[in-house]
């Protein structure tokens, strides 16, 4: 302000206050401008010398990162491919032996059947078999029953064919 002052009065020719402050704020700020052109051109310089390395570098490292993420996100498409891949591997291996097992399920399934009908069968030949059997025991017991009551009728009405019968019958047994 000092030399502000002393410009204005020079130029009135006199020693005085200048009042005017459009006139004296231009002329500090002339100065002021000056001043820092000259000295901080050098600093001024530098800091921006310095700030362009650093975004250059800023730049350089986004890169160098934009190439690495690239990379990892190539990497990554590829192994999702491969997952993908894969899990249409296990998914068609899964589905070979979802029917294998299907195919031995029905395979042994039909294997049972035919067991359970031949046991079945077996089982109703062998139902019939004892059927059979039992009434022919039966048949021959009722037989045999008929039988002994006819002999039991005549031989009661017939001593003497009963008299020969016990004869005959001791003779078969190796008697007199």
């Amino acid at each position: 302000m000092d030399a502000g002052f002393l410009l204005a009065m020079e130029e009135m020719g006199h020693f005085g206050l200048n009042t005017n402050l459009l006139e004296t704020n231009v002329i500090n700020l002339a100065i002021l401008i000056g001043v820092l052109v000259y000295f901080g051109r050098g600093v001024l310089g530098k800091t921006l010398g310095d700030r362009q390395q650093q975004i250059a570098a800023a730049l350089a490292d986004a890169e160098e990162r934009q190439k690495e993420a690239a990379a990892r996100l190539a990497e990554a498409q590829q192994q999702l491919a491969q997952a993908k891949q894969e899990a249409q591997r296990i998914r068609e291996d899964a589905l070979a032996r979802a029917k294998a097992v299907k195919e031995e399920l029905i395979a042994q399934a039909k294997r049972e059947i035919e067991r359970l009908k031949e046991a079945a069968s077996q089982d109703t030949t062998a139902a019939t078999e004892r059927a059979i059997a039992e009434i022919r025991e039966r048949i021959a017991a009722m037989a045999l029953a008929e039988a002994e009551n006819q002999l039991k009728a005549r031989l009661s009405q017939n001593p003497d064919l009963q008299r020969t019968l016990v004869d005959r019958s001791i003779a078969l047994l190796g008697g007199k």
